[in-house]
């Protein structure tokens, strides 16, 4: 098992602000101030899980992806949200993003972090669907640029092999 920075390590602090920080983005629904806390090289992956036996590998995925998106693609979802073509949001989602469980260590490129972290989204549409609950492991990479920290790729790792959300217009 590596061993994470302490608590204490202010690279550890910074990174655990960055994720609240873009939590509150995401749930107040802020899509463009999120877009600023993102590297042009961007890639946000959600891998497709494979349920396995123990004999095998427990945690394997496949090579497929529910997402697999880059700055340019990002941009266009978060355009389309803001228009009338997405009923998929209409009504509007209301999401809460709970991250916990937050370790930081230093990256083999100067000016990176590996930060893991764990996701339960909380999703609410409309007043007759039940809730939707996302629980998921995120492995983040954030780069120093200039004075701040911006995401520079994102996995997702969702705890269920089989979604049971109506669709991933949202941002895990």
């Amino acid at each position: 098992m590596r061993r994470s920075l302490p608590f204490t390590d202010e690279r550890h602090q910074r990174a655990h602000h960055f994720l609240v920080e873009e939590a509150a983005a995401l749930d107040g629904h802020d899509f463009d101030g999120w877009l600023s806390l993102l590297t042009d090289d961007i890639r946000y992956r959600v891998p497709v899980r494979v349920t396995t036996t123990r004999a095998t590998d427990p945690d394997r995925h496949s090579t497929m992806d529910h997402l697999d998106e880059n700055r340019y693609s990002l941009t266009k979802r978060v355009a389309r949200l803001a228009t009338d073509h997405a009923w998929t949001e209409d009504p509007r989602s209301r999401i809460r993003h709970l991250v916990t469980n937050v370790r930081t260590f230093p990256a083999g490129v100067d000016g990176e972090l590996e930060v893991e972290s764990a996701l339960l989204l909380f999703r609410s549409r409309g007043d007759t669907r039940p809730p939707e609950l996302i629980c998921a492991q995120r492995q983040d990479r954030l780069r120093q640029v200039g004075e701040e920290l911006l995401l520079a790729e994102r996995v997702v790792h969702v705890d269920e092999a089989v979604l049971r959300t109506q669709n991933l217009a949202i941002f895990l």
